[in-house]
């Protein structure tokens, strides 16, 4: 298993070359662990999967989607620090289990993720506060976390509140052309989705309005009526 990651300075680049379904990273300038966020064209991604991921929940939703929004929403205006880290979706990540799963399973160090891309790293945090791990999901690759919607029936092209919502700048709808992640708050209607994102616009939580255009697909973690 390589870890791969495109980032935009002035944070570590890597350059990913694909040779079928094997991914080979290699490293330009340093080293990193995580998935990138922001908006197009600086988004990249890197290669994170564990355990935390083996199943959806089967236990009864005690979590509306309400819930889970206004709590990612609370979480607006937190940004990264000028090396790209320093929030505290790295430093809980990075003390979680499932850091030293990803450690584990595909080289690296914790230490790696101190200044990593956090779209999803923000996505698994705000899952994981409410107790719906097992339902959001808890990675730091937004390209295996969307796999493991689709592995769980859990996966769709229809924008919903609550659902988390896999971006490709490039139209794309193929998992592997997913560069970022967030939580859908509601369709407006017209094209374009009202979400809240991590590691957006100047490396925050924000608010954006973006075209369905760019989403590859959707996850739908189990939520209380």
């Amino acid at each position: 298993m390589f870890i791969h990651r495109l980032l935009d300075t002035p944070k570590n680049q890597l350059k990913a070359f694909a040779f079928g379904g094997l991914v080979i990273a290699q490293a330009v300038t340093g080293t990193a662990l995580a998935a990138h966020a922001d908006s197009a064209p600086k988004d990249g991604i890197v290669k994170v999967a564990g355990g935390a991921m083996a199943k959806h929940a089967r236990t009864p939703a005690r979590v509306s989607a309400q819930q889970l929004l206004s709590l990612a929403e609370k979480q607006v205006g937190i940004s990264e620090d000028s090396a790209g880290g320093g929030t505290k979706f790295h430093s809980w990540y990075m003390n979680s289990p499932r850091a030293k799963e990803t450690v584990a399973r595909d080289g690296g160090s914790i230490a790696g993720f101190a200044n990593a891309s956090w779209c999803d790293m923000f996505v698994s945090w705000v899952g994981t506060q409410l107790g719906m791990q097992d339902t959001v999901g808890s990675d730091a690759y937004t390209v295996e976390h969307a796999k493991w919607f689709a592995a769980h029936d859990r996966w769709g092209d229809t924008p919903k509140p609550g659902a988390v919502v896999f971006f490709a700048w490039s139209g794309q709808k193929d998992f592997d052309d997913i560069d970022h992640v967030g939580f859908v708050i509601k369709d407006n209607g017209d094209g374009t989705i009202k979400t809240v994102e991590g590691n957006t616009g100047n490396g925050a939580v924000e608010i954006r309005t973006r075209p369905t255009s760019q989403v590859a697909g959707y996850g739908y973690p189990s939520y209380a009526a």
